[in-house]
């Protein structure tokens, strides 16, 4: 048994007892908030259920993280970005990046299809991002958005949510403006709550939870301009 959040949006039980298996899970029920969204994210905690269930939050353990410092461009990725293979934005196209994260991946390896977006999900992201609290990065091949990445940023913390391309590269180029090009400010992770082979190839390291929490709560007192 979970326990079920009450009114107050920052009333959250300790990571601690999130459960082992599903691992992470720690509470239900809520809302989707702004301000529960934040204390949420300050605490280490996200939502994430499917369309149908009530809403889910999670703090698993470990958590993975990609850094500035350890974050890997292939040579292949680094000569596509020497030839300015696409065009970087910030912040111009947010709804159309969350609705491209949406979509469902195609092909056999398409583990993740994308419906975890659910409608009230995307009106959340939609109200973080007119709260200052989200933001997206947009990858064009001229006028085409052909890639992007959305997510959240709290003092130095960064909390990627989900990523797409419908060209070759477009969600690393994506990655790279945040970490490598610092256009989300000077962050000192990207948080991808949980770990992939795809993240560990392009530098992502996972932390117990109790050193990720601590971190955390560093790096969100401190500012970072975007």
């Amino acid at each position: 048994m979970i326990p079920l959040l009450g009114p107050d949006p920052a009333d959250f039980p300790p990571v601690t007892r999130a459960l082992a298996e599903p691992n992470g899970l720690l509470a239900g029920g809520g809302d989707l908030s702004v301000a529960r969204l934040e204390a949420a994210y300050r605490r280490g905690i996200f939502p994430w259920y499917s369309e149908g269930d009530p809403i889910l939050w999670w703090s698993p353990d470990p958590r993975t993280v990609l850094t500035p410092d350890r974050f890997h461009v292939s040579r292949s990725l680094a000569k596509w970005r020497r030839q300015s293979r696409y065009q970087i934005s910030v912040d111009t196209a947010f709804a159309a990046v969350v609705d491209g994260c949406a979509e469902p991946r195609a092909g056999p390896s398409a583990s993740d299809p994308g419906t975890w977006i659910v409608a009230a999900m995307r009106r959340a992201f939609l109200d973080l991002h007119a709260a200052g609290i989200a933001h997206s990065v947009e990858v064009w091949s001229g006028d085409e958005l052909v890639g992007g990445l959305f997510g959240s940023r709290i003092g130095r913390a960064a909390f990627g949510e989900s990523m797409f391309s419908r060209r070759p590269n477009a969600s690393k180029f994506a990655l790279a403006a945040i970490l490598a090009d610092g256009v989300w400010g000077d962050i000192a992770f990207l948080d991808t709550q949980f770990s992939t082979e795809h993240l560990l190839s392009l530098g992502a390291e996972e932390y117990p939870r109790s050193i990720f929490v601590r971190w955390l709560a560093e790096v969100t007192a401190e500012p970072a301009g975007l």
